[in-house]
């Protein structure tokens, strides 16, 4: 059944189309609102991908070597896409169900106005036709009263045989008159009824139920509306799910990228130095003043020269030995310190020598050492200062001086042996120790290789002593003036190790390590004895 059959309810359909306008307008609300989360949400998922996207000039930057970190640097980029997706329901929202219910909202107004407009006119029009109608009929009543009066006069002057002829005439005109008037109004009346019913008959089988049945299609279209908007705001989040499921399988994608071993060979690759690990310390016996155990470290215990013949200590070739400096192993490690530091800004102004991080292990190594032999040497100054305290006095000490100097002014045909021929050149300490470095370095300087440079430090004589004489497996070039002069051509007896050092062999007696980016190296194709290192 249709609306026009409620033809009595025109107060009540206006209040319910009302409603259903001010529900439309509360759904538009809600979508507004939707669409609003959906932007913040989408700025806050961008402001978060952000923020922990890598800086430039950090260490982040370093963080690209391991998978685990592009894996989440890839879940970042989606994430960003997938901020975008919500972006874009945001926008269909906006486009596809808030404006278009706007401007439907304005329209459905417009129309339940004018629907209304008319029905009032035509409840005012019939309104009206039944207050005349009511006046006609009020009139006619009055008029059938007038006349019946009159009629009733008349009738009595005419049998009043007192009254005259004149006086009766007007009796009866009037009476007459007065009829017509009845007649005339019963007329009208009758008239007018019948335009009456045929209105109302017109209004309410007619224009009230074509008023309401307007309105019901009015509120029909309203409602398939609103139908049609819910189901849009759910194809607004089904159109995304292609690529918000894009996003999703590129961040599994990625965590599933990751690799553990791979990463943690990585972690080899960054911090591997080339440094071999340091030997025991030995044990320092401190329980007499006199009898000290020295460690291998100490500035007398790095002299082994006293062990070995003169005549078969081989020289080592140490780089960035200062041989105008002192000759313990802090001045070498000082000098080597400072020669380190060289070839770091080396690298820093030529990259492709080499990585100026890879030094600094090295340089922390030295710092280390230099800081334990000063230690030591304040502790061997306090020995020496106890010794002289107990030492003889000054005429036993010039008696002995003498007795010294006299062996030492006797002719080498005594027969004595090479290498006491030395001993002018030893040096004593607290310990009883002595030292051969002065008569090393004569025999370099001797050699006329005065850039060459030597070293007794025992970190590097024990992988020299006691080992055979390796096979030469190529030769190089020095390309820089760098404790070997410039063009100099030495013999390769085993590469680099990763380290940046070249094991090299000047003459049967001379071996060491040179900076490899300071040498240019030309390996045989088919030397034996050769030894690599991955």
């Amino acid at each position: 059944r249709g609306w026009g059959t409620v033809g009595d309810q025109f107060d009540n359909l206006e209040k319910h189309t009302q409603w259903g306008i001010e529900y439309v307008e509360k759904y538009t609300k809600f979508v507004k609102e939707r669409s609003e989360i959906e932007t913040s949400y989408a700025k806050q998922i961008r402001n978060l991908s952000k923020k922990y996207q890598p800086k430039k000039n950090s260490r982040e930057e370093d963080e690209s070597k391991y998978t685990f970190c592009r894996a989440f640097l890839t879940s970042l980029n989606e994430l960003n896409d997938y901020a975008g997706q919500h972006e874009v329901i945001a926008e269909n929202l906006t486009s596809q169900i808030i404006t278009d219910l706007s401007r439907f909202l304005q329209d459905l107004k417009a129309e339940r106005k004018s629907h209304f407009h008319d029905g009032r006119k035509a409840q005012q029009h019939i309104e009206s036709s039944w207050k005349q109608l009511e006046s006609c009929k009020r009139k006619f009543e009055r008029d059938c009263k007038e006349a019946d009066r009159a009629q009733q006069y008349f009738e009595r002057m005419d049998a009043d045989i007192n009254v005259t002829k004149a006086d009766v005439e007007k009796a009866r005109q009037h009476a007459q008159s007065r009829q017509q008037m009845a007649a005339d109004s019963k007329s009208d009346y009758s008239s007018y009824l019948q335009k009456f019913n045929q209105d109302q008959s017109e209004h309410y089988f007619t224009i009230i139920p074509n008023i309401f049945q307007k309105l019901q299609d009015m509120e029909e279209k309203r409602i398939d509306r609103i139908g049609v908007c819910m189901k849009t705001f759910a194809e607004v989040d089904r159109q995304v799910l292609p690529i918000v499921g894009k996003c999703l399988d590129g961040m599994t994608k990625a965590a599933e990228s990751i690799d553990s071993k791979t990463d943690s060979k990585q972690v080899v690759e960054s911090f591997k130095s080339g440094f071999e690990p340091p030997g025991d310390v030995e044990f320092e016996d401190y329980g007499q003043a006199m009898k000290r155990t020295v460690s291998n470290t100490s500035l007398t215990s790095s002299r082994e020269a006293k062990d070995k013949p003169v005549g078969k200590s081989k020289v080592k070739l140490w780089p960035f030995k200062n041989k105008n400096k002192g000759s313990g192993p802090e001045d070498f490690n000082m000098d080597q310190r400072d020669a380190l530091t060289k070839m770091k800004d080396v690298y820093v102004k030529n990259p492709q020598m080499g990585d100026p991080t890879s030094v600094d292990p090295r340089l922390y190594e030295i710092a280390q050492s230099i800081e334990k032999l000063q230690f030591e040497a304040q502790k061997f100054e306090g020995w020496l200062a106890e010794v002289e305290e107990r030492m003889p006095s000054k005429s036993d000490t010039n008696r002995r001086s003498g007795l010294f100097e006299t062996q030492n002014n006797a002719p080498a045909s005594n027969n004595a042996p090479a290498s006491n021929n030395c001993a002018q050149d030893r040096e004593s300490s607290p310990d009883g120790s002595y030292t051969e470095e002065q008569n090393t370095e004569s025999q370099v300087k001797a050699s006329g290789n005065p850039a060459l440079p030597t070293s007794s430090t025992p970190e590097f004589d024990d992988e020299f002593d006691d080992e055979e004489t390796l096979p030469t497996i190529g030769t190089c070039k020095a390309l820089a003036p760098f404790a070997v002069a410039e063009g100099e051509l030495l013999y390769v007896i085993e590469e680099d190790k990763g380290d940046g050092w070249t094991r090299v062999r000047r003459n049967e007696d001379e071996e060491g390590y040179v900076p490899s980016s300071y040498v240019e190296v030309f390996l045989e194709a088919n030397a034996k004895g050769a030894m690599t290192y991955i």
